[in-house]
Order: structure tokens, then C-alpha cells, then sequence
């Protein structure tokens, strides 16, 4: 189960457990929402229906909505762990695209390009981390233990105007990149 499902799961248990009254009407659920979202924009009954019966569901019942619900509207899972997790997937189809590319003809010229981190200066560690973490959107940390982990692929499939600017940064920075 992906966190957005979970964290939903669990926000419908605990409201299950705060909530110790019976609900009998519809009117004492439409008055609920109404105060909880502080809006005075009228809610659709039919909306108003749908979330009494969510409500009423045990966490069981909940997690099973939501697949169901994924399933039926195509929604893929998200990666936990966010950006570094959602690259690591993306890497066994760059290498299938790089694959084709080499499969293609000598006389086409290559217009994707793979950029790879092989070493730095220890003295210029700090400027590069700051630069790979703007490069790739990763936290701090994360950007501090992807350059010491150096040699290591920073893009894949990237144009060659935009690799030969990454690769003019961080040399200026003092790390030693190379296109592929």
C-alpha cells in the first residue's frame, strides 16, 4: 500500500475512533462538513451522500476503496522516498533507449547523452554538492552521499546542449565529468 493510501487509511480510523456519536441523519452530517471545511458554499447532496458512507467505513473497508479506486481511474503508486526512488525505475528504460541508440546506424549522430559524475576535489566538495542538489532536486543529504558515492551516472538521455552546460558547471566547480 503506497503512503498516500496509508495516510488516508489512518486519517479514517482516527476519525472513526473520535467520533463516538451515532450518525442517524443527513442533516447532522451535512452541518459536520459544512463547519469542518468553514465554507459557505453550499454542498452537493450527492457529495454530501459519499462522504457519510465513507465515513462510515472501517479501516478494512477504506484500503479497499482506495484500490479499488486506483484501479478503476488508472492511478499508478507512488514510490515512497520520492524523487531518488522514482529515478531508479526510470533507469532500466534509458538503458533500453541507450541500447537502440547504439543499435541505430554509426552515420546518425547521437542527440541523447548520459552524464556521469567520476571525481571531484576534495576541496570543492561543498560547491559541488550545492550544485548537484539544484541539478537533480535532491535534499542536501541526499546530494552529499550521491557525490561521495562518485563515480556515478548523474542524467541519462539528456540533450546535448543541456549535458555539455551540466558538464561546464561542475568542471568549473572542479569534478571530472563525463558524457556518454
Amino acid at each position: 500500500m503506497s503512503l498516500s493510501c496509508r495516510y488516508a487509511a489512518q486519517c479514517c480510523a482516527r476519525q472513526l475512533r473520535a467520533t463516538t456519536t451515532v450518525r442517524t441523519s443527513t442533516a447532522l452530517v451535512q452541518h459536520r462538513i459544512t463547519r469542518r471545511n468553514n465554507s459557505t458554499e453550499a454542498i452537493n447532496p450527492k457529495i454530501a451522500g459519499i462522504v457519510d458512507q465513507i465515513s462510515q467505513l472501517t479501516l478494512l473497508e477504506t484500503a479497499d476503496l482506495v484500490s479499488s479506486l486506483k484501479s478503476r481511474l488508472n492511478i499508478p503508486d507512488m514510490p515512497i522516498g520520492g524523487f531518488a526512488a522514482a529515478a531508479a525505475p526510470a533507469a532500466p528504460a534509458a538503458q533500453a533507449a541507450e541500447a537502440e541508440e547504439e543499435a541505430a546506424p554509426a552515420a546518425a549522430e547521437k542527440t541523447l547523452f548520459n552524464v556521469k559524475l567520476v571525481k571531484f576535489d576534495a576541496g570543492s566538495k561543498p560547491k559541488i554538492i550545492k550544485e548537484v542538489k539544484n541539478l537533480l532536486g535532491l535534499s542536501l543529504v541526499d546530494s552529499k552521499k550521491f557525490v561521495e558515492s562518485a563515480p556515478k551516472m548523474m542524467k541519462e538521455s539528456v540533450p546535448k546542449d543541456e549535458a555539455e552546460k551540466i558538464m561546464a558547471t561542475l568542471k568549473e566547480l572542479g569534478a571530472t565529468v563525463e558524457m556518454e
